[in-house]
């Protein structure tokens, strides 16, 4: 089934952008022209996602949903491992990969505010000692943080290779252990604490933990978090609204929430489980570095949540947007970079 709220965003659009002049347009073009050029833009940006194997994308921006489309599942290699039905209106309910790992974060910051957790205490103060093969003295210098951070030092199977806080390595197997962490904490169940700090203060009621089938559990992360577009549109207005509710309760402080986008120290385009444009290099989830953002064709002070298979939610506070993208994998290896190049085109100028 498909959602779509393109022609009311094409009348919004129409009425914002009637008053401004592109640049190289005569004094005589008109707020139609202007209205069918702003229309084309998105239309191109909408077919150039549909086109990327993309089951849902959302625009929203100064509170404003701009654009709403939910497209069937493609038929493309493992993606209904990742899908766990739909909802009445046709939303896929989809497994969002290692996006789960910044709504994670978002529940440490809150155990911190609520004194359960210290980040700068290591690991084992919290789940105990031996959950690494490295030395006792060496496994005792793996703080919190760096687990947040990727710079746990070890390797899959937990191995130590490098010092805490030296080496940035995209590490699913250890970022687990922060359920367990949070768990510990809380003294509760993660589903519990999820439910209870997150989802219904936020008014997300399709967003749950599952246990995940064998062909996605052995990269060590054995829960997934399955949820729609609009549940992830909603978390990210709250992250643009620094912390609060649409109806006004404060869901995490903004020391803790500024703490999240903070550049780690070995990595300018990761913070805490989050993923930092507009540093001045950028290390990949697979280990390349290149020079220069994370997404240049976006704005410099983009924060995002990312998940295999191109899951997407990006933050833009400058911007007052929110995007959100579900589906399989992409066909553009520089996907983000398309899209981004589309989307700053087709946005009204305001």
């Amino acid at each position: 089934m498909r959602r779509a709220i393109l022609l009311s965003a094409a009348t919004a659009m129409s009425f914002t952008v009637s008053a401004v002049t592109p640049v190289g347009a005569s004094a005589g073009t008109t707020s139609a022209a202007v209205s069918r050029d702003a229309e084309s833009k998105m239309r191109d940006l909408l077919d150039y996602v549909r086109g990327q194997n993309t089951t849902g994308f959302l625009i929203l921006r100064h509170g404003t949903t701009l654009v709403e489309e939910n497209w069937p599942a493609p038929d493309a290699p493992g993606f209904a491992t990742f899908v766990y039905g739909s909802t009445a209106d046709g939303q896929l309910l989809e497994d969002v990969a290692s996006q789960q790992k910044s709504f994670v974060s978002v529940l440490i910051g809150i155990a911190i505010d609520k004194g359960e957790i210290d980040v700068a205490k290591p690991v084992s103060a919290y789940i105990g000692t031996g959950w690494t093969k490295a030395t006792a003295e060496k496994e005792a210098a793996i703080r919190v943080v760096d687990v947040l951070t990727m710079s746990s030092g070890l390797n899959e199977r937990f191995a130590y290779e490098a010092p805490a806080g030296t080496r940035f390595f995209y590490n699913t197997a250890v970022y687990a252990i922060t359920k367990k962490i949070l768990e510990a904490a809380a003294k509760a169940p993660l589903d519990r604490i999820t439910r209870e700090w997150l989802t219904e203060p936020l008014g997300m009621k399709e967003t749950a933990w599952r246990q995940r089938p064998a062909a996605l559990a052995g990269v060590g992360n054995n829960t997934g978090l399955v949820t729609t577009p609009r549940d992830i549109a909603i978390f990210g207005q709250m992250i643009l609204a620094n912390g609060v509710a649409p109806h006004g309760r404060r869901i995490i402080s903004t020391k803790s929430l500024q703490a999240m986008f903070e550049r780690s120290c070995c990595n300018p385009a990761y913070g805490r489980l989050w993923w930092l444009n507009g540093g001045d290099h950028t290390i990949a989830a697979d280990g390349k570095r290149k020079s220069g953002p994370l997404i240049p064709a976006a704005p410099a002070d983009l924060v995002a949540a990312l998940g295999f298979l191109d899951r997407r939610l990006y933050v833009v506070p400058s911007l007052d947007l929110i995007v959100v993208r579900t589906g399989a994998a992409a066909s553009d290896k520089d996907f983000d970079q398309q899209l981004w190049l589309r989307l700053m085109r087709a946005l009204p100028q305001v």
